[in-house]
């Protein structure tokens, strides 16, 4: 097999994987009600204050639009816009955002510069009945412990 082939062999099954995965993600539903937001939030707050964690946890509807916000005390004020971003991005492409620190950090660093992406965990889908209904965000940490974070406030809906 020719270099020239093996590269666009490589090319054509990476293409091919992203669109497979692309048709794996879970439809939009309904965009999540305060109450949920509520749920959701609480239960990212036990997980950060159980490991003594600052840090601002942001609900955003399927639409990006901000639900619920709440900043631990001690937490600074940056994180604020950055934890809304991070649910966004979570949202707008229905995947936590650890993909795309992931994807980063494998050596594609384009993924960073596309408009609505965060390259940093922290993000992640709010998945209910199979289907996004919103996404929360995570700041003040260390990304994987964002990551922790998010993960125990989407959980609240399983």
């Amino acid at each position: 097999m020719t270099r020239k082939f093996r590269r666009l062999l490589g090319a054509t099954l990476a293409s091919i994987s992203v669109a497979a995965a692309a048709q794996m993600l879970p439809p939009y539903g309904p965009a999540i009600n305060l109450d949920n937001a509520r749920k959701v939030a609480a239960a990212a707050e036990a997980e950060a204050r159980k490991n003594n964690w600052n840090a601002t946890i942001a609900v955003v509807d399927t639409g990006g639009h901000l639900v619920y916000l709440l900043r631990l005390d001690g937490a600074q004020y940056a994180t604020i816009p950055i934890a809304t971003q991070k649910a966004q991005s979570a949202v707008a492409h229905r995947r936590p955002t650890k993909m795309f620190e992931d994807a980063v950090k494998g050596g594609n660093p384009q993924v960073a510069n596309l408009p609505t992406v965060i390259a940093v965990e922290g993000g992640v889908p709010l998945i209910a009945d199979g289907r996004v209904i919103g996404a929360i965000g995570v700041s003040g940490t260390a990304s994987a412990q964002d990551g922790q974070i998010a993960g125990a406030g989407a959980g609240a809906l399983r």
